[in-house]
């Protein structure tokens, strides 16, 4: 009997001490062998290098595990293997790499260029440094063009700062992503139309010699019954500094919030990164709520932060997974503290732009106070063709992964950007409000313009300041055409361009005549322009603010509604300014 029970210990206890011998090699594009390529397996956390023959062997433990391989002059690559397959690994020498990424600007106007400003730091948060658009000839340049985009990640982190009495960043603060954080004057396309265009000329409530012309896009709706099936990647930051109450908590509360609303013909995929990189949760049908909720629920913080190798992962298993004409999109939560691995801003974009051909968009999630990494999430939302939302409260992640969904996570239209050209007849200088770009952007000789994701059921509104040609009597000026727009968009995961063109007529209106919602958007431009503490700006004051905001919010709409709040909350952090 002894004997007896002896052996079934030993029998049961096998899958425990179970041992698997990983075998390969690592080779380049022109098979010759690598040699000393250092090896990091992520589940027992080891290195090991390739020998002479560019062979390698050893011991482990799970029958899956993440390599990372590095070796000077060749990328980096990481890989989910099965142990007990032989592995041929290719590396791709640096010197051959294709598709590198090039500095993309947000607006560019031809030929124009913008001088840089100052930096501005705060802790160990970072920023990309803006330059502010400047007033521009018509007469010199007439065209200019800026990229369209659903980030509205500024206005969640503004309104962190000012909860916490703090001043924002200058740099934090971006206008085109405050003013459309609200999806204001949303009307919806007509017939199949993928796009609806409305312009609008008015008085320029800061200074009255000016005017405001106002570009609205808004993206076509995509019925409930008409959303394709969705595989979506959870890729979830479980590293040390997401140990607190507002970082992985909240991550999960948003995550369990959105499973709620998941379909069967949904599927969802759980990676993680925190001390090493794991395949949390395989591809779960949506109809599975109880288990990826449990999956959830387990997560716990510890441990560096190896992102570059998750963002790898990640999208190996999402191209497994991958659903044919659905949504493939992976959605990264984070506070953006890389510190195992590429951590470059550059070396990122890299990282991301040779993943975005696939048809896997990436959607960013940023967490946190104190070290938020901005840039790094809008380098990795805009090359990974998708956004960037930031979570300051669990209200703000109802918002973004429930109520706004079709807005955030189903795209109608990539890479899009427009370009407008202005008649000089009419218009002297003109300045775009907002779509500033980065510093390092302008350095780009090449003013490459590079479109971006918009969202379902979208409205972008783009705003500019414009200096009227006062050459001309106001009867003339009526009955001439303000300028010409062009839109460029590609559908989903197609190669093609495609345009839309419209004439820019001259309707001007009086400010106190114009829209609700128009008139809002202004009040946010303005508060906005306060906050980046622009020299150009100092004549708006606060209590212009507050009567624009007050005589045309919606009352009724709670964020609107907020954002009053938030402007005397404002004026007593900044005093006098």
């Amino acid at each position: 009997m002894k004997k007896f029970i002896t052996y079934c210990l030993l029998f049961f206890s096998l899958p425990v001490f179970s041992q698997y011998y990983l075998r390969g090699s690592i080779k380049d594009q022109n098979n010759k062998p690598v040699s000393n390529a250092r090896i990091f397996s992520h589940s027992i956390r080891a290195y090991y290098y390739t020998g002479p023959e560019g062979s390698f062997g050893f011991v482990e433990r799970s029958l899956y595990d993440t390599l990372s391989i590095n070796i000077d002059g060749y990328e980096s690559k990481t890989i989910f293997i099965k142990t007990n397959e032989w592995q041929d690994i290719l590396l791709k020498s640096n010197t051959d790499a294709s598709n590198k990424s090039q500095t993309r600007l947000v607006s560019v106007t031809k030929d124009f260029h913008q001088s840089s400003g100052e930096k501005f730091y705060t802790g160990d948060e970072t920023y990309f440094q803006l330059v502010e658009n400047q007033f521009i000839s018509a007469n010199q340049y007439p065209s200019t063009g800026f990229s369209l985009n659903v980030n509205k990640a500024s206005y969640s982190n503004v309104r962190r700062f000012l909860n916490t009495n703090s001043i924002v960043p200058p740099d934090a603060v971006r206008t085109e992503e405050m003013v459309n954080y609200f999806n204001l004057a949303y009307k919806s396309p007509e017939n199949d139309n993928l796009f609806r265009f409305e312009s609008k000329i008015s008085s320029c409530p800061w200074n009255k010699k000016n005017q405001l012309l106002y570009l609205n896009i808004n993206a076509k709706q995509i019925k409930s019954d008409s959303v394709p099936p969705s595989n979506f990647v959870f890729l979830i930051d479980v590293s040390g500094s997401m140990d607190m109450p507002n970082r992985l908590p909240l991550l999960k509360a948003a995550f369990q919030l959105f499973v709620k609303n998941l379909r069967s013909i949904d599927t969802v995929s759980i990676v993680t990164y925190g001390g090493y990189v794991q395949i949390w949760l395989r591809p779960t049908s949506g109809s599975n709520k109880e288990k990826i909720l449990t999956s959830i629920e387990s997560l716990e913080a510890d441990g560096d932060t190896p992102g570059e190798s998750a963002i790898r992962v990640a999208y190996q298993l999402a191209k497994r997974s991958f659903i044919k004409n659905g949504n493939n999109r992976i959605i990264l939560a984070t506070d953006g503290d890389f510190n195992v691995g590429e951590t470059s801003e550059k070396a990122l974009e890299e990282l991301i732009t040779k993943q975005r051909q696939t048809g896997i968009y990436l959607t960013c999630l940023g967490v946190g106070m104190g070290n938020l990494k901005d840039s790094k999430l809008q380098v990795l939302a805009k090359k990974g063709n998708g956004n960037y939302a930031y979570l300051d409260d669990i209200k703000e992640a109802e918002r973004v992964l429930v109520k706004e969904i079709s807005q955030n996570l189903y795209a109608v239209a990539d890479d899009v950007f427009m370009n407008v050209k202005f008649n000089p007849n009419l218009i002297s200088r003109y300045k775009l409000l907002g779509f500033d770009n980065k510093k390092e952007a302008l350095k780009d000789s090449a003013n490459i313009l590079e479109g971006g994701e918009v969202g379902s059921g979208s409205s972008v509104l783009a705003i500019f300041e414009i200096i009227p040609n006062s050459t001309l009597k106001n009867a003339d000026m009526k009955t001439q055409v303000f300028g010409d727009l062009e839109l460029n968009y590609k559908i989903n995961k197609d190669t093609v361009s495609n345009k839309m063109q419209y004439s820019l007529p001259n309707n001007f209106t009086s400010f106190d005549s114009l829209n609700k919602e128009y008139k809002f958007a202004t009040a946010i431009t303005m508060f906005s322009l306060k906050l980046k503490q622009y020299d150009s700006y100092k004549n708006i004051s606060w209590s212009q603010i507050k009567y624009l905001s007050n005589s045309s919010a919606d009352k009724t709409n709670y964020l609107q509604k907020e954002f009053l709040s938030l402007i005397s909350r404002a004026q007593k952090i900044y005093g006098k300014f």
